[in-house]
């Protein structure tokens, strides 16, 4: 008996119509599309948002607050805001590019980011070394210039995620948490410290104390590890005429040396009185006209404050309160500790830093050379705060996407 065959063919061997390719194509379009939007998250879009609102603050108040002394070096009314504006015309892509990567490939890199972040540092104990403001703390290449310790903060922060992740079982023993942290972090901190830059050096330290804390280990065992930092600290405070001169006429009262160590702070504290509540207007700045050393970029919140008023400075505040919560919101959503330390020890690199460098601003703490991230002019220390910040971006998208994973696959 001969038997028909039938015309539907077993479905592996059967090829799809056209009309089925089209469904198909439609729906990992629409799934692709998906993916890509769920990743950028609230708090993706909360922390960017947050930092080019930052970022192009800090273009508006440089070129205000440079002008005049860019004038009077013969570079024009424009010359720091040009050389500004074009750091964060390539770090602004920068930071978008980094937020692409996957987390995988900072860990794969971090030894090696450390390691040559380090030996770029050591440069500065070369004929390279260029000295400004009495610390030896950057290098230069013809009329370029780059601050090395801030690509060591960068380095750091992926170098401790990366190690307290892969000893994430074990950070409860004192020798698996003190090696290989101590010789590496403190190698890379001791190096900064030998160029007499004690601003920073107080930031890498904070930086590192709050991976630390965000990985989970016992305050007891961070105790003494901060009581030896700090006296470190005042040692080496003491040990620079200049520092000592600073720290304690800070303590005698503002105005003892009005001429010569006093003379930064009192203008400083004059612009922020001079501002009032709305400020004398943008660009009428007085403090600006060569009266206040580093206007556009230790002391650019007190030009803020003169031209933009108390409610500028509040708005300026209330940014960086708003970044603090992208960064917490980021970490509370973090499943895997490489995530939460990163977060967090930019978190405080950042915040701190911006909170020190407006204590000293408004008189709280003495003159220490830390600028306002992301407001104050300095090329590399923009592109190194905006690659950190991509890397946050990068951790915020991977967290989306690993939420929308677990939801498909609960449904």
């Amino acid at each position: 008996m001969v038997t028909t065959p039938s015309r539907s063919l077993p479905r592996f061997g059967r090829r799809p119509s056209s009309s089925e390719r089209t469904a198909s194509g439609t729906q990992s379009a629409r799934i692709s599309l998906g993916q890509v939007f769920t990743a950028e998250s609230s708090n993706y879009f909360l922390l960017l948002g947050t930092t080019l609102f930052l970022v192009l603050l800090g273009l508006v108040m440089v070129l205000s607050s440079s002008s005049i002394d860019s004038f009077t070096e013969r570079q024009g009314f424009f010359g720091v805001f040009w050389k500004q504006g074009l750091f964060a015309l390539i770090g602004i892509p920068l930071m978008l590019v980094v937020s692409r990567l996957p987390i995988r490939f900072f860990k794969r890199w971090a030894w090696l980011a450390i390691f040559v972040a380090v030996g770029v540092q050591l440069l500065v104990f070369t004929p390279l070394g260029d000295e400004v403001g009495g610390n030896l703390n950057w290098i230069a290449i013809g009329s370029y210039t780059f601050q090395p310790s801030e690509l060591v903060k960068l380095a750091l922060v992926i170098w401790m995620g990366a190690i307290l992740a892969k000893k994430e079982a074990l950070l409860g023993k004192l020798g698996h948490v003190a090696i290989p942290i101590l010789p590496v972090a403190g190698g890379a901190i001791l190096l900064v410290l030998l160029g007499g830059d004690l601003g920073t050096v107080m930031i890498m330290a904070g930086l590192v104390f709050g991976a630390l804390f965000f990985a989970g280990i016992k305050l007891r065992m961070l105790v003494l590890p901060v009581i030896a930092g700090a006296l470190i600290a005042i040692v080496v405070a003491f040990s620079s005429e200049s520092r000592t001169t600073r720290i304690m006429s800070f303590f005698n009262g503002s105005g003892s040396d009005y001429q010569g160590t006093d003379w930064q702070a009192q203008h400083g504290e004059w612009a922020l009185a001079g501002g009032g509540i709305f400020g004398v207007g943008l660009g009428n700045s007085k403090a600006k006209w060569s009266w206040l050393p580093a206007a556009d970029n230790d002391y650019i919140f007190a030009i803020i404050g003169e031209e933009l008023g108390l409610v500028g400075a509040i708005v300026v505040l209330l940014l960086f309160i708003a970044l603090a919560i992208a960064f917490i919101r980021i970490i509370r959503s973090s499943n895997d500790m490489f995530s939460k330390v990163v977060t967090g020890a930019v978190m405080v690199w950042l915040i701190g830093q911006a909170f020190v460098n407006i204590a000293v601003v408004l008189g709280v703490l003495p003159v220490l050379g830390v600028p306002l991230p992301l407001i104050s002019s300095g090329g590399s220390a923009l592109l190194t705060t905006l690659a950190a910040i991509g890397i946050v971006l990068s951790i915020a998208r991977e967290n989306a996407l690993t939420s929308a994973s677990e939801s498909t696959r609960r449904r």
